[in-house]
Formats: C-alpha cells, sequence, structure tokens
C-alpha cells in the first residue's frame, strides 16, 4: 500500500456530503455503540465532518486538510488513519477527483447501522462484546432498547385514507403539469433517509470450492447457499478464524428441516466452534495481523531479514505463540500478557510480534508482564507502527532495556542449573553482544523454536511458514 503521503496532502481540498439525511440520534450510536470500535479521534472526526454540512442541506463548501490539523491539532497521518477507520466500518465513503489545480476529495458520511442492526450484526456486535465486558455490552443494549407493548390486547381502529378523504377525480389525478412539478429537477436530489451500509466481508479469502467438495448435493441443495447465507459464511470465517473444512460440520448443524441455511443457528454453531476450540473465550486481540496499511514487504522478499519482517507482519501474535510451541496453544497467562500490551498502550499486531521475539530472547524465555509493559509503553510513546520501526527502537535502546531486565532479575536465575550465553535477534547488528540467562529444559526447548522460526528465514528460498496461518 502507497504511504500515506502519495494518497493525501495537507493542500488537498475536500467536501463534505451527506448520504441522506441523519438524525440526532444517529449521535448516540455513534457515540455508544461505535466509538469503543473506532477510538474518539474517528468519533470526533465524523462529528466534525458531519458538522461542515448546515441544517437541512446535503453539502458543506469547500476546506483544505491544513483546516483539519488545525482544528485537532493533529498530524496529516493521524487524520488520514482516522480516515481509513471510518471507512473500514462503513461509516464513510472517500472519492477523488484530479485537476489542474490539484486534487478534490469528496467525504460521503454515511449514516450508522440502527441499534438493531448494530447488535444483531454478527461482528460488530461480539467486537462491541469482547472489547467492553458482559456487564457494559448489556447496559448499552438496555439503553438501546425499551418496553414492548403487547399490541394484541388492543383493538385497532384506525381508518384508512378513502375513509377519511374522497377522490379528487380522473383528470386531476392524470394532470401532467403536476407530475413534471413533482418530479427532481435536473441534476438535483430530495433529502431523504438513505439506509446504512451493513459491514461486507470480502469473500475471495473463502475458498467456497473446497467447502462444496466436502458438501454433495445430497447433504445440502447448492440453492440453499443464497446471496445472505454466503455472505454470513463469508463474514464468520472472518471473525472466528474458521478454514473451509472447519466450516463444514458448522454449516450442516444449522441446516432446517427444509433443506435451509438457518443464519441465525449459523452464527450460534460458528459461535459454538470457536468458544470450544478457545476455552470459551470469544475473538481475541491477539488474533488480528498486522494492517496492511502498516506493512513495508510489499513483493517477494529476497533477504532473510525480509523473510522475518514479512513473516512477523502476516502473522498474528497467538499464531506467532503457537508457532513457538509446535502448534500447542499458547498459555491463558501468555495471552492475557500481550493482549493487555496491545489493548493498553495500543500496539499492532506486527510490533507487538516483534516485542514478544525481543523479551523471549532477552529474557528467559518467559513473557515477563512488567517488562514486557514497560518496553510496551515506550514504543507507544513513540508512535511505532511497522514491524522494521520496532526492530530499529529495539537496536537504539538496547543498553536501556538489558537495564530494565536487570532490575526485573528474580532469585530463580540462582538456581543451580546450566548457565549458557543467549545471543540477540537475528535483525540486531551487534550480535557480539551477549547476555547470561538460566534455561531449564523446557525454556531451553522453547528457545530452539524460537531460533527455528529464524532458521526459516536464513536459508535460501526460506518460505513464510506460519504467515498464512
Amino acid at each position: 500500500m502507497k504511504p500515506y503521503w502519495n494518497e493525501i496532502q495537507p493542500i488537498d481540498s475536500f467536501f463534505v456530503k451527506t448520504n441522506g439525511v441523519l438524525h440526532e440520534f444517529d449521535q448516540k450510536i455513534i457515540d455508544l455503540l461505535y466509538q469503543p470500535l473506532i477510538g474518539p479521534i474517528s468519533t470526533s472526526l465524523y462529528h466534525t465532518l458531519w458538522n461542515k454540512v448546515e441544517r437541512n442541506r446535503t453539502w458543506s463548501e469547500e476546506w483544505n486538510h491544513y483546516h483539519l490539523m488545525n482544528f485537532f491539532d493533529l498530524n496529516l497521518e493521524e487524520i488520514f488513519q482516522a480516515r481509513l477507520k471510518l471507512e473500514g466500518i462503513g461509516l464513510l465513503k472517500t472519492y477523488i477527483k484530479s485537476h489542474e489545480s490539484g486534487r478534490t476529495f469528496l467525504y460521503e458520511i454515511q449514516p450508522p447501522l440502527s441499534a438493531e442492526d448494530f447488535f444483531t450484526d454478527g461482528m460488530l456486535n461480539i467486537y462491541l462484546y469482547q472489547k467492553l465486558g458482559q456487564s457494559q455490552f448489556l447496559k448499552l443494549k438496555r439503553f438501546f432498547t425499551d418496553q414492548a407493548l403487547d399490541l394484541n390486547e388492543y383493538k385497532e381502529m384506525t381508518r384508512s385514507f378513502q375513509d377519511v378523504f374522497s377522490s379528487l377525480g380522473q383528470s386531476v389525478l392524470a394532470d401532467t403539469d403536476v407530475q413534471l412539478a413533482s418530479a427532481a429537477d435536473q441534476n438535483q436530489e430530495f433529502m431523504t433517509r438513505k439506509g446504512a451500509n451493513p459491514i461486507q466481508i470480502d469473500g475471495t479469502d473463502f475458498d467456497f470450492d473446497l467447502l462444496f467438495t466436502g458438501l454433495s448435493e445430497i447433504m445440502i441443495p447448492r440453492k440453499a447457499f443464497t446471496k445472505s447465507v454466503r455472505e454470513a459464511i463469508s463474514k464468520l470465517s472472518y471473525l472466528y478464524s474458521v478454514n473451509a473444512i472447519d466450516m463444514k460440520n458448522i454449516v450442516l448443524s444449522s441446516l432446517s428441516a427444509d433443506q435451509e441455511i438457518d443464519i441465525d443457528e449459523l452464527r450460534k454453531a460458528a459461535r459454538d466452534w470457536y468458544q470450544m476450540e478457545h476455552e470459551n473465550q470469544l475473538p481475541q486481540l491477539v488474533d488480528r495481523k498486522q494492517p496492511v496499511l502498516h506493512r513495508t514487504i510489499e513483493t517477494e522478499p529476497k533477504t532473510k531479514e525480509d523473510q522475518l519482517v514479512s513473516y512477523l507482519e502476516t502473522v498474528s501474535p497467538r499464531q506467532f505463540l503457537i508457532d513457538l510451541s509446535d502448534g500447542g496453544e499458547p498459555a491463558i497467562s501468555d495471552l492475557r500478557v500481550v493482549e493487555d500490551v496491545m489493548f493498553q498502550q495500543k500496539l499492532l499486531p506486527g510490533v507487538t510480534n516483534v516485542l514478544i521475539h525481543y523479551v523471549m530472547l532477552r529474557t528467559d524465555m518467559k513473557l515477563s508482564k512488567s517488562y514486557i509493559a514497560k518496553i510496551a509503553s515506550h514504543w507507544s510513546r513513540k508512535k511505532i507502527k511497522t514491524v522494521r520501526e520496532a526492530m530499529d527502537l529495539a537496536k537504539s535502546e538496547h543498553r536501556q532495556y538489558q537495564e530494565w531486565a536487570s532490575d526485573k532479575k528474580t532469585s530463580t536465575t540462582k538456581r543451580n542449573q546450566p548457565i549458557r550465553t543467549e545471543k540477540l535477534p537475528d535483525w540486531f547488528t551487534e550480535p557480539e553482544e551477549q547476555q547470561e540467562v538460566v534455561f531449564n529444559e523446557e525454556q531451553e526447548a522453547k528457545r530452539r523454536r524460537l531460533e527455528a522460526i529464524q532458521q526459516k528465514y536464513r536459508e535460501n528460498g526460506g518460505e513464510k511458514g506460519g504467515a498464512d496461518k
């Protein structure tokens, strides 16, 4: 992906358009349901663009991006990142027009989902639940619901139109002048409420052919895989990291007596499968991968360092820990340490992988919560976004991190065990620096697995290993 400065410049102008009329209640949905997922800067950007459009209008005046930078007191990259979050979650569409004097952007604000659509989305509601926890999630749901009235206890007495009004006559109803006067003029449109766009997951990443190979027509007729069912399968596959083979049983369990796939049952089966596979947990931050925007390897990696960078950019922290354990599930305590770092310090997945890599080779192969949190806090303040930036900072601040590690040493390092000299990660430029670290047999095995991962990227034509997992 292009660097942000190739996509946008401060001098570039922009207009804002609303996709229909936005209501006051939309603001509550944005602030209470979307904000926990996109953060305060993206939320503020949405409201600011909305306020550029005058009341009872759908278009704004022309502005430039210098104005947004001054208004938010942020640099252009931070504004660009906030914009991408709005685009990704379906709250903004961006268009661009090039002309002799430069470029003009059109930002079309999209209405949010209704509260009902959000809580039944099947993906956004799960991410919100995971972010806020059950108590806060249920409190928000109560805020957006009210007591239902049983209309069966009442008898409707509403009059119809023809009961109240008399006909105007055929000649008046067919009046051509009235029809022409009622139509919108050329290049004009009526201001109206437009429907919100649900999150769309590109289904190209899911192998439907493999799914159908395991499901004969006798099991499930192909007509059962309607457009909405395919979209649900793609979304659930993305959300729960379900491959086509595991999805087969999930689909079979959601089949109704009429040989139709019940989408609600499909969601429930996928959730049950995930929780059974991951000890009753919902999707975690540690399952995420480095955003494409912050990846630096776009072509086939040539050097061993490029191959390692590519691996760290395309594997989730959880999968990285699994690779270290030869396919075994990482300890819950390790996952919690990593997720705390990602959530509290806002570190991206690729940067977190570098942190895990560095810490494990600098300590006794344990993810010390205090030590990893201290380095993570430093990287967060430095606004580290890419794998290479994390590697470079680890190199430049290595001596400082050594002192922090020394402060955290405990009496366990004084046990009567063989002492070996541990090298720095391969991506360090100072391999002569070494550290005395005590390893027991289990820790030594884990260290060897970590070195084995690096070895993949020292060999010519090395494969990406767990990158595609």
